[in-house]
């Protein structure tokens, strides 16, 4: 089933929680809602299952209008953050509580329920109560519950952020594997950016009400379109730009603090074509390049963009080890892959990187 939401907005009394937004979802795609607390994201999932009404706007679902149509009426179905099992009601009986809703047949009723709980890999649990399961265990009831009903449309909100963090990337593999097998259309809500990033073809990043910027995970964190996703989807180093000029079709720009370095081809369109203009110009105030920790290198290069800074911290992380930086006024953030013994707080180092894993954004 596919979504197509337009204009989308919703008040809840002088504040605006949503605020004109527009998504379109293909069907058996995974699309998520990311974003911090408070920015709109349950809202909007709350308008799209039926229990809010919008303001303005409309919520289509194959091309058929159901702004105004009951939550009942729109095969859909909700998985919530806390479960929400009935606590004197056996896991078998959690599941079926949905098609003995509708009045299915008890045979037809028992397969399908056993099938469910197949699925989510609960096969012979189906007489425990639910307190006699754990909280992932429980958190697949919750979804069977959803899925035995063969819902068009799944609705997830922050479905794993009550489990612990190893049992959390359990599930997110399982719950990807599974909405690719059943090819269920599914939206799901979280402010964990890995958890959207694992599970989604899509992302939309919200905040205070509106959409930053939809695109796939990649495009979210290697083209941010504003600052607020660059530093929402991953650690970022931030250097204010005073000044852009092209030289010989190569983009130079100058920095606050009298750097200059070299911007990717890109940066032509967002300073105002400067690759078509003449030396000198000034880019339109304020800019930022943006680049990622794990694109600066301390290896000799050459590189196009070289720093000699000062380490100031080291932190040790398992994978990777983070590496803070001091370049004259500047504190950048450098992410080593593994162990580093070759570096000391105090060492002078070189640090370079390739403009092409840099970004130029204008946005505050």
């Amino acid at each position: 089933m596919s979504l197509r939401v337009e204009g989308l907005e919703k008040h809840f009394g002088a504040v605006a929680a949503v605020r004109g937004v527009d998504l379109d979802v293909p069907s058996g795609a995974f699309f998520t809602l990311l974003g911090p607390s408070g920015c709109g994201k349950t809202t909007i999932l709350r308008s799209i299952a039926g229990i809010y009404t919008p303001d303005h706007g409309r919520v289509e679902l194959d091309g058929v209008d159901v702004t105004t149509r009951p939550i009942h009426a729109r095969n859909m179905a909700l998985v919530f953050q806390n479960h929400a099992l009935f606590p004197h009601m056996t896991a078998f009986d959690n599941v079926a509580f949905g098609l003995r809703m509708r009045r299915v047949p008890r045979a037809e009723l028992r397969a399908r329920v056993d099938e469910a709980l197949a699925l989510v890999r609960l096969d012979g649990l189906g007489a425990r109560m639910p307190a006699q399961l754990s909280g992932g265990q429980q958190q697949r009831v919750a979804l069977a519950r959803a899925l035995v009903v063969r819902p068009s449309l799944l609705l997830l909100d922050e479905p794993l952020s009550n489990l612990d963090a190893r049992l959390r990337d359990e599930l997110r593999v399982e719950l990807r594997a599974l909405q690719r097998r059943l090819g269920v259309t599914a939206i799901l809500v979280t402010h964990d950016i890995e958890e959207a990033f694992v599970l989604s073809d899509r992302v939309a990043v919200l905040r205070a009400g509106r959409i930053e910027q939809v695109g796939t995970p990649r495009e979210l964190y290697r083209t941010p379109a504003t600052r607020f996703v660059a530093n929402f989807v991953g650690p970022v180093n931030e250097i204010a730009l005073s000044s852009v000029e092209s030289v010989a079709g190569t983009i130079w720009a100058t920095t606050d603090t009298g750097l200059r370095l070299r911007l990717p081809a890109e940066a032509a369109a967002i300073t105002g074509d400067a690759a078509l203009l003449p030396a000198g110009l000034r880019a339109r105030p304020p800019a930022w390049l943006i680049v990622r920790p794990e694109h600066l290198h301390i290896d000799p290069g050459p590189w196009p963009n070289q720093l000699d800074g000062i380490v100031e911290d080291l932190v040790y992380a398992g994978a990777a080890t983070v590496c803070r930086l001091r370049v004259g006024s500047l504190s950048l953030s450098m992410q080593v892959p593994g162990e580093t013994t070759h570096l000391s707080l105090g060492a002078r180092v070189s640090v370079g990187w390739h403009e092409a894993d840099s970004v130029v954004l204008h946005d505050t």
